[in-house]
């Protein structure tokens, strides 16, 4: 068991519940998603269907959703999108890194993706796919467990403690040994100072047919570290290839990233190191 305090911040008076509610019915939606009814909703927010009922209603006044006919499905509305270009100007350093990954994912033959932590898990906001090679297919939005991938290892082992603990209180699923994400952030940080890069041990994988290799970035306009991987099938992308070639490769193009971009950047593992 984990020795870390979890900050029960449902039980502070000044959460709004009401608020995280209507934020869980946004965070629902899924880019492969024609449209979400209120059950559908209801059935991945664990929320009465009646109190998605009010929240759809009145997300859909604010902009928020949208629903072009009458009992017809639900959408991110124009409001929502507004804010997501609003949101990406502080992912600025990814116009620089355009190239960078794609070069990388080149060179490899692996997919190589960007990923930020959100809530219990780790999302894609990002993703280079090799143009000469067939590869993996994750899309931008899909979600990786934080206890079952090497992103989300590269993120634990890059939190500060107070990062650390807000992060566990989001209640993440737990590892699949049993062991204690203490421990886990310890292995995490670990391999970031030996090897500049993280790899999930094997037993440990949430999808046991693919290997991954991560690197944690930070920016100074973002509160916690945001992640790039590569991924590939295992034949692909062994143990011995990913010590030997990939790791390096990854662990370099971030390095150069992070110089490029300095005066908003700052070392991966800056302040964690000690915490």
């Amino acid at each position: 068991m984990s020795d870390t305090p979890r900050p029960d911040y449902e039980a502070d008076r000044n959460f709004a519940t009401t608020l995280a509610r209507g934020l869980s019915v946004l965070r629902a939606f899924r880019t492969d998603d024609d449209g979400l009814t209120n059950a559908q909703l209801a059935e991945r927010t664990g929320l009465p269907k009646s109190t998605v009922s009010r929240l759809t209603f009145t997300l859909g006044c604010l902009g928020y959703l949208t629903q072009p006919q009458r009992n017809d499905r639900y959408r991110p509305g124009p409001t929502l999108l507004a804010m997501g270009h609003v949101a990406a100007a502080s992912l600025s350093f990814l116009d620089p890194a355009q190239d960078m990954m794609q070069d990388l994912a080149d060179r490899t033959g692996t997919l190589v993706l960007f990923a930020v932590r959100d809530r219990d898990k780790v999302a894609l906001m990002r993703t280079w796919r090799p143009r000469h090679a067939a590869s993996i297919w994750l899309e931008v939005g899909h979600r990786l467990p934080l206890a079952g991938s090497s992103s989300g290892l590269a993120v634990l082992g890059a939190t500060t403690r107070e990062e650390f603990s807000g992060l566990l209180s989001d209640h993440p699923e737990p590892p699949l040994d049993g062991g204690s994400f203490d421990a886990l952030r310890r292995e995490g940080r670990d391999q970031l100072i030996g090897h500049g890069y993280a790899v999930v041990r094997n037993h440990l994988r949430y999808s046991p047919n693919v290997s991954a290799v991560s690197v944690p970035f930070r920016s100074a306009r973002l509160a916690g570290p945001v992640v790039f991987s590569c991924g590939a099938l295992d034949d692909v992308l062994p143990d011995a290839r990913i010590h030997a070639e990939v790791g390096p490769a990854l662990r370099d193009t971030v390095a150069r990233l992070q110089q490029l971009v300095c005066a908003e950047g700052r070392p991966a593992l800056s302040g964690a190191l000690n915490d």
